[in-house]
């Protein structure tokens, strides 16, 4: 019997999450950036508007603004993306614990053998979890069901927003093989390169290329996408709970401008550390490593890492490990570009054991776990921005304020 594979994909993840926050943005072309003041100003995301103005992710705010001069940009709430994109996942591990995440906004599901415990089709079921999704978070998802995770994958770009497509054995030549294999995944813009210099444009063109031939000129690679475009994926979907642990978690931020002193450096590592943690706590992990990297004015990069005395998640020494890093290898009396902090050597939280130092004070602060591990809580439950920490919040190095929905 053959798999059933959804590919469920969060249309417009960022704008529509924007959406959610502020209403008004449905009515207007608008996009998600960096401050058009700053020195990150890309577009990261557009809505439907937007789009029929041609503008591109990854363009810059000055190309997009002249396409559309009336374009409303808004800056990125990315713990908001976070707390939403683990409801939408939610949603579908009530179908099924074969969840695996593909991105912040889009997963492949296994429903093979769950589909008895629902009294529908793959697509009935495709259109249940699209419109719950859509009821109960206010975001729109494409799904793609197929057979293997190729053709899904390649359902659900096939028709946006709000669709589902099913490729199956019936029909993948005709829907997939007319495609450009650039829509392929993995065939990326140097592999597809490569295939046009051989005269192949297409899908079907890969599908009906010599397979030897491809596996002497590209690899692994070239066998790997023949395979894929004759619908020979057997990839299997991993479960939601059996992801491979991340080995380390950071977050970096360039800077509106150049900080200095330790009173701006301090806000930009509070608030980089206070990402950093909460990634932590997401996972279940603590860090044995802090790293910072600081790069200055003329792009010299500087890199230094401490290895902790015991495990920790806490903000704060999150912070004060950095700061440390940064005072004895950069210093606070010169001017900083950009920052980005990073916990390594993560081990399971609920695994660690405290090695406690008979004549020093090394237990951790139960104190300052208490604050963290409401303040964790009280985001969880209501959003990352229910709860900002005013103290390390400076506009004028590109830390903004809270943002009222």
């Amino acid at each position: 019997m053959d798999r059933v594979i959804l590919h469920c994909d969060c249309n417009g993840f960022y704008a529509s999450v924007e959406t959610l926050l502020d209403p008004s943005l449905a009515a207007v072309p608008m996009a998600v950036a960096g401050d058009p003041e700053s020195r990150h100003g890309i577009i990261l995301a557009k809505n439907e508007l937007a789009k029929a103005y041609g503008i591109r992710t990854a363009e810059t705010i000055r190309e997009a603004r002249e396409k559309c001069p009336t374009l409303r940009l808004v800056a990125p709430h990315h713990g908001k993306y976070h707390e939403i994109s683990r409801r939408v996942n939610a949603i579908y591990l009530d179908y099924t614990d074969l969840v695996d995440p593909f991105g912040i906004d889009e997963s492949f599901l296994d429903v093979t053998g769950s589909m008895h415990l629902f009294p529908m089709t793959p697509r009935e079921l495709a259109d249940t979890i699209r419109a719950r999704v859509r009821q109960e978070i206010g975001i729109t998802i494409s799904v793609g069901v197929s057979f293997c995770r190729v053709f899904a994958k390649l359902g659900s770009d096939y028709k946006k927003p709000d669709a589902t497509t099913v490729i199956d054995r019936s029909n993948f030549r005709t829907v997939a093989y007319p495609l450009p294999v650039s829509d392929l995944l993995f065939a990326g813009k140097r592999t597809t390169e490569a295939l046009r210099r051989f005269g192949i444009l297409t899908i079907g063109d890969l599908a009906a290329a010599d397979r030897l031939l491809l596996a002497r000129e590209l690899g692994e690679a070239g066998e790997t996408l023949w395979r894929y475009a004759n619908g020979l994926d057997n990839e299997p979907v991993r479960a939601y709970h059996d992801r491979p642990a991340p080995k380390s978690v950071g977050n970096g931020m360039t800077f509106k401008r150049d900080v200095i002193g330790e009173a701006e450096i301090r806000a930009g590592v509070m608030a980089l550390s206070d990402s950093v943690a909460a990634r932590l706590r997401d996972e279940n992990m603590k860090c044995t490593v802090v790293q910072v990297q600081v790069k200055s004015p003329d792009f010299r990069t500087v890199q230094r890492q401490t290895t902790l005395k015991r495990a920790t998640w806490l903000r704060q020494e999150l912070i004060e490990n950095a700061m440390a890093l940064i005072k004895s290898a950069y210093g606070y009396g010169n001017a900083i570009r950009s920052i980005t902090v990073t916990a390594g050597g993560l081990v399971e939280a609920d695994a660690v054991e405290e090695q406690l130092d008979m004549f020093a004070d090394s237990a951790p602060d139960e104190r300052q776990e208490g604050v963290e591990s409401t303040l964790y809580e009280l985001r969880r439950r209501f959003g990352q921005d229910s709860i900002r920490l005013g103290c390390y919040e400076n506009e004028d190095i590109g830390i903004k304020k809270h943002r009222k929905p």
